[in-house]
Formats: C-alpha cells, structure tokens, sequence
C-alpha cells in the first residue's frame, strides 16, 4: 500500500483534482483568530499546509472533556499532560477540543507543535500570527525533537507566502538558507510558545 493524498473537488463538471492542496486548505482561514496555527504536515511524500484550531473552554463536566477530530485523540491527551507538567498550564478545569480543517487525519508526530501552539494559544486568548507556520515533535519531557524531510515542508511554506517558520533547532543546521521565511529553531516548548505567541 502507499500513504499518498490526492485532493479532488466535486464541481458541475465532476471530480476535479485541486493542483494546490495546501491554498485550498487554507482558503477559508481567519485572520488573528485565537487557537489557530497552520502546520507544515506531509503526507506520504507531498507537503501540505493545514489549519489546525483548538477551543480551551471552563468544563461543566466532572471530568474535562478532550475532544479531537483529524488527529489522534491519545495524542492530544499526551501533550496536554505535556503543557501541563512542563509549561505549568492549568487544564484541569478546561474542555479542549482539537479540529484539523478541512477533514482530513493527520497521524504524523510533526502535528504536535502545532496542537500545542493552538491549544495555548485558545487558552491564553493570544493569536498566532497568520504570517507564521510551525512543525515538530514534541516529546514527553516537553523537547522539540527533529522530523524527516523539514526542507519539503518549508519549500512549501515559502511557496504560500508565509514569513515565519518556527521548527525543531536540530532541523536548522541540516537546512540550506531558504529566501523569504524566517527561521526560528526551538529546544523546548515554552521557548516554542514565547516564539509563537510573542
């Protein structure tokens, strides 16, 4: 089996492939909204840009519920932990509900960065810039660890137009110098979160 995406828009004169999956994701986006980020994600070999939005909310419920459609719901569990151990985030009393937009599932650890950037960003009522994309792992002790193929990713958010690259800093020094997006490397993600919220 492979683990490629075609996108295709049903129209008047029927299926119709969209060249520029990540413009189309994207399309929609709102400008300066709270719990918003756009993440630099592949699937199988293509690059693609998406949405990803988070809603932090005070619970009604016994137990705060998580929420999360596109993305793994254990995962959003995990980096909650995460935010919370490591950052001092209180989501304890809080509903949080993760969206990739546009309907599809991303299953890639590169996401992680980005449901964190989100999530804190719905929580601290503080926008993303629309100028910037993001993409890492994040693990257990709260690091920004490297992914495969950060150049590919990056190409693409050039390509979009973004100014702005926050990435895991060990991906920096593999890089050539990419024109028109600055790029920031990260350790750790409370150093990521003043980057991206600042």
């Amino acid at each position: 089996s492979t683990n490629e995406i075609g996108v295709f828009e049903m129209t008047d004169a029927g299926l119709t492939e969209v060249t520029n999956p990540s413009a189309w994701f994207l399309s929609e986006r709102p400008q300066k909204a709270t719990g918003s980020v756009v993440v630099a994600c592949l699937e199988g070999t293509r690059p693609i840009l998406i949405e990803l939005q988070a809603l932090v909310s005070p619970t009604t419920f016994a137990i705060p519920r998580r929420m999360a459609n596109g993305v793994e719901g254990n995962r959003i569990a995990l980096l909650i932990a995460v935010m919370e151990k490591r950052m001092g985030l209180n989501l304890a009393g809080q509903d949080v509900y993760v969206n990739v937009v546009g309907g599809l599932r991303i299953e890639e650890p590169a996401l992680d960065l980005g449901i964190v950037s989100a999530v804190t960003s719905s929580f601290r009522n503080r926008p993303i810039s629309p100028t910037t994309v993001v993409f890492g792992e994040v693990g257990l002790g709260g690091e920004i660890r490297a992914v495969g193929q950060a150049e590919t990713r990056l190409k693409e958010a050039a390509k979009m137009g973004f100014q702005r690259c926050l990435l895991p800093e060990r991906n920096i020094s593999k890089l050539p110098p990419i024109e028109s997006i600055e790029l920031i490397g990260v350790a750790e993600v409370g150093e990521a979160l003043n980057a991206v919220l600042g």
